[in-house]
């Protein structure tokens, strides 16, 4: 029996079955329906697109895997080598996982690593300095065991995997428990955050501008150019999961384009919604903190399909539609198209209306507003999945007019 997710299996109404998929369209045994969910917010290219079509098979006559541990090969050299120079500033090092949970996963290990690899390499110095000295911990680094993050943040599913490991030769690094504070998208709950707690926080994270699963939030850029200034000031790592927000859902092409992270987080629409596939992408100072003649420095860490041809080549097809197609011209459209359609949409049962670039969100004030929306959709011809007092769409970027 199929365990589907985000549902109560006695009571859940039973699933379209998917027969064939093509552009925006979903062929099922219910009709034919446009996707307005991007199956969760991954193919923004469409489906069956001939051009990723072709890189898949392509890399198929080749190889579908091997691993990264003692092995490369083109496809994740030449996807890594795309990112560095298509992504801003010096977000270079990639670190690749099969899923955005993972790759976030990777990114708050790293942050908290990076903050133990400076401290041991601070005492190193202290040691060769001073002796007596060397004894001492660097307490503004050895103390950082806290993350800074959002009310209502959704960042994936994974959970206490590390907690149940045993092993000190992969977890060394992470024996002491992290804590987590949780903040409003506000500017004066950002200040307060930092002048209370700032020296202990190791990373904040958060989904730039827009809170995907959590509601469909929508935030100003200034909140996020006060959270660089205060991370650089106390020496905290500032984390964006773009999983849901990047390749233009925001009607930016990455949040990280406005304000510069120290780690982005990428996933979804990375691989245009093929395959399974996300990336860590560094700044060169967090790669440095790892990159030592002592091996305790290594980051211990290796998903088994990190890397993984198909999912490379794919990606690198999908960069390339993104970029050379000029899909921001097409959310431009998108975006003004929603708005035209629905803001100003007035009724007692609405609590908000917001767009932003592909993204249009109605919020009720009682989910019960929403009951059997879904089966009005479906005989609309639209797929759609509100979840508690949002509906929502995030089309695939190829949709037209019609």
């Amino acid at each position: 029996m199929i365990w589907y997710p985000y549902a109560q299996m006695k009571t859940m109404a039973p699933p379209l079955q998917v027969e064939r998929a093509e552009g925006v369209l979903l062929h099922t045994d219910r009709g034919v329906l446009i996707d307005a969910v991007s199956s969760w917010w991954s193919t923004i290219h469409g489906y069956n697109h001939p051009v990723l079509n072709a890189a898949i098979a392509d890399q198929l006559g080749k190889f579908a895997h091997v691993m990264l541990g003692g092995l490369t090969h083109e496809p994740v050299q030449k996807l890594t080598q795309k990112l560095s120079e298509w992504l801003p500033g010096d977000l270079d090092y990639c670190f690749y996982s099969d899923s955005g949970s993972v790759a976030v996963e990777v990114a708050l290990k790293m942050a908290l690593q990076y903050s133990v690899n400076r401290g041991r390499e601070r005492r190193a110095v202290l040691a060769l300095n001073d002796a007596h000295h060397g004894n001492g911990m660097d307490v503004r680094e050895s103390e950082r065991r806290t993350v800074l993050a959002l009310q209502n943040a959704y960042h994936g599913d994974t959970f206490k995997a590390m907690e149940v490991g045993d092993d000190e030769d992969y977890h060394f690094a992470f024996a002491q428990k992290s804590g987590v504070v949780h903040i409003p998208t506000r500017i004066d709950a950002l200040e307060k955050a930092f002048a209370e707690k700032g020296d202990s926080f190791y990373c904040m994270i958060v989904e730039p501008l827009l809170q995907g699963a959590g509601g469909m939030k929508m935030y100003d850029v200034s909140f996020l150019q006060r959270a660089r200034e205060l991370c650089d000031r106390h020496g905290v790592l500032l984390i964006f999961d773009e999983v849901a927000t990047g390749f233009g859902r925001t009607g930016h092409r990455f949040a990280a384009d406005l304000v510069l992270p120290d780690i982005l987080v990428l996933g979804k629409a990375l691989t245009g919604g093929y395959i399974g596939h996300a990336v860590t992408v560094a700044r060169r100072k967090v790669f440095e903190a790892f990159y030592s003649d002592d091996p305790r420095m290594a980051f211990m860490h290796g998903p088994t399909f990190m890397g993984n041809a198909l999912a490379c080549r794919v990606a690198l097809a999908s960069v390339t539609l993104f970029e050379e197609q000029n899909y921001m011209q097409k959310i431009q459209h998108i975006q003004e198209v929603q708005r035209s359609a629905l803001c100003g949409l007035c009724d007692e049962r609405i609590k908000d209306v917001r767009v932003m670039g592909g993204c249009a969100c109605i919020e009720v004030h009682d989910e019960r507003s929403l009951c059997g929306f879904r089966e009005y959709a479906v005989s609309r011809g639209v797929f759609c999945r509100p979840f508690g007092r949002i509906l929502y769409a995030m089309v695939p970027y190829v949709i037209d007019d019609e």
